[in-house]
């Protein structure tokens, strides 16, 4: 209950005194968690977890200080929605923020700015699944649907249950992936978050040691595990040389954000890019054909790019 929004409440039962701690459930009915019977270890429990709200009122000043000095920043509804994902134990149950997200992410993660950083209108959530073995604690478990019903936004879940979208905000969607498994293309429970999530390839080339970063909002820092960037840069080469001729032409974003992150790691830590490019196209032939089908193009469409470390 250490983060869980609520209040502590004391009651006297036949002259004892005992702890309560009162927070909305799921359908927001207000529930009580017994604490235990007064005493000064549980006094002085309360008294850091009170303590606890200045340190999160300070943090959000230290972001919208952050957001107003430049530091790029994520859109209220989209942060409310990982935010409550986060809290929930996404994360610490091996959860994986994907996506456009992630690359907005790495400009304060690096200390850099993009000179386009385009916003997206969908969320990208990610999971391990049993193919990836993640250094991150998988002892929580969570129900994601739950969750996302306790968000109140009138999110419905489509396609299998691997994605959630608005009726009156078509184009807001939240998807769920994993790395693809025996079952190919089949939908996989994953049973730690209670959810259903697409198998996509190549997906546990960005999913092996994760790190965290921190996404900046007005609501304060939220801070989620992502791949590595020289991961995701390369994996976006993966996922353009994966995508059919007839669908090339939506492939342009994927390619810009590779274009950006090759960019910056070549001038700042070529020998990790080589190394990690290395490691990819060793995985076998279908994907090295297909990261080299993705280095062409970006060397076509970013000639200035410098990719020595990936041609080695």
């Amino acid at each position: 209950m250490a983060e869980l929004p609520g209040s502590f409440s004391k009651k006297l039962v036949k002259g004892n005194e005992y702890w309560y701690y009162q927070t909305p459930d799921l359908t927001g009915r207000q529930i009580q968690i017994f604490l235990g019977g007064a005493s000064d270890e549980l006094t002085e429990l309360i008294t850091l977890h009170r303590s606890g709200d200045d340190k999160k009122v300070h943090l959000r000043q230290l972001t919208r200080q952050a957001i107003a000095a430049g530091c790029p920043s994520i859109v209220p509804t989209h942060a409310k929605i990982i935010e409550r994902l986060a809290d929930a134990g996404f994360f610490r149950a091996g959860g994986i923020l994907v996506g456009t997200h992630v690359y907005m992410a790495y400009q304060n993660y690096l200390g850099i700015r993009w000179q386009s950083a385009a916003q997206t209108v969908d969320l990208d959530f990610a999971h391990a699944g049993r193919n990836v073995s993640v250094a991150i604690p998988s002892d929580v478990t969570m129900d994601m649907g739950s969750e996302i019903e306790a968000l109140k936004m009138g999110f419905v879940p489509v396609k299998s249950l691997t994605t959630y979208v608005k009726s009156d905000e078509p184009d807001l969607q939240i998807d769920f992936v994993t790395c693809r498994h025996r079952g190919g293309d089949t939908p996989v429970l994953i049973k730690a978050l209670n959810a259903t999530m697409q198998p996509l390839k190549f997906m546990e080339f960005s999913m092996e040691a994760p790190i965290q970063v921190t996404l900046l909002a007005q609501r304060g820092p939220i801070t989620v595990n992502a791949p590595p960037p020289e991961k995701y840069a390369l994996h976006k080469l993966l996922v353009y040389g994966e995508r059919p001729q007839k669908m090339r032409i939506k492939a342009t974003k994927d390619l810009a954000q590779a274009a950006s992150l090759i960019d910056y790691l070549a001038k700042n830590d070529s020998d990790l890019l080589s190394q990690t490019w290395r490691g990819l196209i060793s995985q076998g032939p279908g994907w090295r054909s297909r990261a080299m089908e993705g280095l062409k193009a970006l060397m076509e469409r970013y000639p200035g790019v410098d990719t020595s470390a990936l041609l080695e």
